[in-house]
């Protein structure tokens, strides 16, 4: 259905002459979205399937264990989007062991600064006296992304005042030039009042409206495609679509990445808002179906393991406490467990050996000195999609 969703600006740039998209205000119209029966269907299932996940997180008792580990996916292949360089299995060995070895330290900075970001932006929209979901609130949490990493030297946490592009070394064969500078207080006003709108479409399709909003308006010099993903994030908790953050939707961009990006183009090219919002509802849906799966059976892969390290013969109390800190913790050395279980190397060693001897524990660095461990079977299935491109 062709529409137009905004105009062409013409500017000059680094002495080329290029054309700046600037898009219309959400939502769409001239026509509106049109709600036919395959995306009502789409949304049907994206709906129900966030349902689902939303009760997997209720039934499982240590709902903990499933944040740290599904927020930490998410943030690991949201990076990778942008080229970060870094694994989910560098990401848990880093916070094992904090000394950096496996990977530069500024691919595992990144990750965690998204650790960070998220926190910071969920503490503040749970509190009665934090800052509403809106650019300011945006703007902070865009400087805890950035701080210190590649890009930190452009601005963080502040509106560009300088024109960007993307794809190409030069503007002139850029795949995308977004708005000029000037364009973006009034944008990014809007942009805003669209979050807190009335509209009668679905919140969840608002969502999607919201991302593509967002990355063409690209507000920063870096980091826009985090905080745009983020940004789902944040407003399927924030308007209640789910309970916690237990959906790493990058994971399906990461996947369909040309179709992600064709997608988002063909809403500035031609108008096709239907084309994406059935490829983000797709997305939706097939991302909680599947993080729901994996919270079934992680839970029930710790219940089984569990029952085994407690009918072990060699199993002591230590031991046990040990195996109930794996989900947080499933990679450890000797001296974190020495440290968090407050005891001495002699029987934080018997411990780890007990678990390895049950086949709970896998031995991963090869080295006789400094070695770390890994719950085999969690990681195993908690890491799948993680890997590098």
């Amino acid at each position: 259905m062709a529409r137009n969703t905004g105009s062409y600006e013409t500017i000059t740039v680094a002495g080329e002459t290029v054309k700046a998209f600037v898009p219309h205000s959400l939502p769409p119209s001239r026509p509106k979205l049109a709600m036919d029966s395959k995306l009502e269907q789409l949304l049907g299932a994206a709906t129900q399937a966030l349902s689902r996940l939303n009760l997997a997180g209720r039934m499982i008792p240590s709902l903990d264990w499933f944040i740290y580990a599904f927020v930490r996916k998410e943030a690991v292949t949201s990076s990778q989007i942008e080229g970060t360089q870094a694994t989910l299995m560098d990401l848990l060995s880093f916070e094992a062991d904090e000394s950096g070895d496996s990977k530069s330290d500024v691919d595992i900075e990144e990750i965690c600064n998204y650790l960070e970001a998220l926190k910071y932006a969920r503490g503040h929209l749970s509190r009665k006296n934090g800052l509403p979901l809106s650019m300011r609130l945006l703007n902070e949490t865009h400087k805890r992304l950035m701080k210190g990493v590649r890009g930190g030297s452009k601005q963080p946490g502040t509106i560009r005042r300088s024109q960007n592009w993307i794809g190409g070394p030069r503007p002139g064969i850029a795949r995308f030039v977004p708005p000029p500078p000037q364009a973006l207080g009034r944008l990014l006003s809007d942009f805003e009042k669209y979050i807190h709108a009335d509209d009668k479409l679905s919140q969840l399709i608002r969502i999607g409206l919201l991302h593509v909003q967002f990355e063409t308006i690209h507000p920063y010099l870096d980091g826009n495609g985090r905080i745009g993903r983020l940004l789902i994030t944040l407003l399927l908790e924030h308007w209640g679509l789910l309970e916690q953050p237990l959906l790493y939707l990058s994971l399906y961009f990461k996947r369909n990445r040309d179709e992600y990006y064709d997608r988002l183009s063909r809403v500035r090219t031609h108008g096709d808002w239907e084309l994406w919002t059935q490829f983000f509802l797709d997305g939706i849906a097939t991302i909680a179906d599947e993080a729901a799966g994996l919270a079934q059976e992680l839970f029930g892969l710790v219940n089984e393991d569990r029952k085994k390290v407690i009918d072990a013969a060699e199993a002591t109390v230590i031991t046990v406490r040990l195996f109930e800190q794996l989900p947080l913790h499933p990679i450890l050395t000797m001296p974190g467990v020495v440290k968090m279980l407050d005891t001495t190397k002699p029987t934080a060693s018997k411990a780890i050996a007990a678990l390895e001897k049950l086949g709970i524990l896998v031995e991963q660095s090869g080295r006789k000195r400094d070695r770390s461990f890994g719950y085999a079977a969690y990681l195993e299935k908690l890491r799948v999609g993680t890997e590098l491109f």
